[in-house]
């Protein structure tokens, strides 16, 4: 094994090449980019697909007859065929692009949820999610009636599985639950709750942006009814992402927005909505960054998620040791399931000036309440600061985020 090796058989030298964003200085000092859990980093792989489609082919999809614009549609469907068969979903039509992980909940809320979802039901969320699951659903029990209910949590960061039996009852319609905790690393036994949501009829959206980077995901191993996640966080572009739906959920749905190539025939009396998934599709779409996501899940499955997940999870054991060896640090979450999130707080600094010290030492992290209010409130705190890691991350830069907290001690020790 070369000295670049981890002991899980990962290169992650030669992966970090495919990084150039990595291979720099802030403020004098080697970056560390801790900030995954935000938005990873892309690799030259995506960045170049991206690059060709508009070299070679830019031109709109299925629209046009000229070869550009068959290029192009050929890219953009291949890549949904790619993101079909990453999930292990069984069809490209129960594949949705969208903007992300929160316009894939919007959807679902808006169509789904305001076709089914009546005053008397119940709408059940976790007491961890991040406000795009949590907004949604309280702009739909507000125009419906429905009740919203929270699965309370405990001080580790586990979700209460005896509470959600309990919640459960013939009037819950839906569950919607985070896969992972993005403000706490909490890997939730999703497969479980889905089961115990089917038993008592209810539907079940899952919220995969924490969840894609890190595991791998198997939508009819899970028995997910829906399943969100965004491409940023898998190393692909912004302001893209996929929802899976099952098929027959999707086709009973109405339009989430009108317009053009969602339709299969339109005139002033009546229109007729086009075949899944185009039906969920309105208007030009984002066709070059859904190539890109096509070439950041060609990245990961050649890297393989298996052994993403278990560098990851040696990474996180190394930081969770060192961190929390340091006086005056208190860890936020302790799950004894997490994906590769660290959220901590140093006591008595705000997490705003650990930040902004931890960035002067080269330190990318986050700090703030996450988009999980909630969460912060639960332990008692305004903010935390979070560090998260991905395959390209190393000891060496976990060793520089505990040198930095050094640094935020003697300044306000």
């Amino acid at each position: 094994m070369s000295a670049s090796m981890s002991a899980v058989g990962l290169d992650v030298q030669a992966l970090r090449r495919d990084f150039p964003s990595l291979d720099q200085q802030v403020h004098d000092k080697p970056l560390a980019y801790l900030d995954n859990a935000a938005s990873a980093q892309t690799p030259l792989p995506v960045i170049d697909a991206i690059r060709d489609h508009y070299l070679r082919d830019r031109s709109n999809v299925h629209r046009g007859v000229h070869e550009l614009s068959q290029r192009a549609t050929n890219a953009y469907e291949k890549a949904r065929v790619k993101v079909q068969r990453f999930l292990n979903a069984p069809s490209y039509e129960e594949i949705i692009w969208t903007r992300g992980t929160t316009e894939g909940v919007n959807l679902v809320a808006s169509s789904w949820g305001r076709a089914n979802v009546r005053a008397g039901d119940e709408v059940l969320i976790s007491a961890l999610e991040h406000h795009s699951n949590i907004v949604p659903w309280q702009m739909l029990c507000q125009q419906s009636g429905a009740t919203l209910r929270v699965i309370p949590m405990n001080q580790a960061g586990e979700l209460l599985q005896d509470e959600y039996e309990r919640l459960l009852t013939e009037r819950t319609k839906l569950v919607a639950v985070n896969h992972v905790s993005n403000a706490l690393g909490t890997i939730n036994p999703v497969r479980e709750m889905i089961a115990k949501a089917h038993a008592v009829g209810a539907v079940v959206l899952i919220d995969g942006a924490q969840a894609i980077p890190h595991m791998a995901v198997d939508v009819r191993a899970l028995d997910a009814d829906f399943y969100a996640f965004s491409g940023h966080k898998i190393f692909g572009p912004t302001g893209i992402g996929a929802l899976y739906g099952k098929k027959a959920l999707l086709e009973a749905m109405p339009p989430y927005q009108g317009g053009g190539d969602m339709i299969a025939s339109v005139t002033f009396e009546k229109t007729i909505y086009n075949d899944l998934p185009y039906k969920f599709e309105a208007g030009t779409p984002n066709i070059a960054d859904a190539i890109g996501l096509g070439a950041a899940v060609d990245y990961v499955q050649k890297i393989g998620m298996d052994a993403i997940a278990a560098y990851e999870a040696e990474l996180l054991s190394y930081a969770t040791e060192k961190v929390a060896a340091i006086d005056g640090v208190r860890l936020i979450g302790t799950a004894r399931h997490k994906a590769s999130v660290l959220s901590f707080e140093v006591v008595g600094v705000h997490p705003h000036d650990v930040g902004t010290i931890l960035d002067r030492e080269g330190v990318a992290v986050r700090a703030g309440h996450h988009c999980a209010q909630p969460v912060m409130e639960f332990y008692g705190v305004a903010a935390t600061t979070r560090a998260s890691f991905a395959f390209y991350n190393t000891r060496e830069e976990i060793d520089q985020l505990v040198g930095a907290i050094g640094k935020v001690k003697e300044l306000f020790g």
